[in-house]
């Protein structure tokens, strides 16, 4: 396995497919990088040269934020709107969706399962 931004990448895969398990790199990213270091997207993982390897790092630590700085960072953006309490803070603070979707019925991944009104267990 190729370990590429602190992420063991799948060798049986294609390189712009495998690339996505990176954190913070999506299908067009990962293409796009595959593009500026003049591979072929469709050449597996195991397939790569080390110095191909390196021009894929390279340009991932110069180009890009990944794994964890791109996770601090949304915490950090998540954090402000908090802290200055803007809706969308709020809607975090409280852990209910923050784009608009309805809780009226739905929601059920954010808010967590139901709450049986009384009938408590002892």
């Amino acid at each position: 396995m190729a370990r590429i931004a602190g992420v063991d990448i799948p060798n049986d895969k294609r390189i712009s497919t495998s690339l996505t398990y990176i954190y913070g790199i999506g299908p067009y990213r990962a293409r796009s990088i595959c593009t500026k270091a003049s591979i072929d997207p469709e050449t597996r993982t195991r397939d790569l040269t080390e110095e191909e390897t390196r021009k894929i790092i390279g340009i991932i630590d110069k180009d890009f934020q990944v794994e964890g700085t791109l996770r601090t960072e949304l915490n950090i953006n998540i954090q402000r709107l908090m802290d200055i309490g803007t809706y969308r803070g709020l809607r975090h603070r409280r852990k209910l969706p923050c784009h608009g979707q309805n809780t009226k019925n739905n929601a059920r991944t954010r808010k967590g399962p139901k709450t049986r009104p009384g009938g408590k267990k002892k």
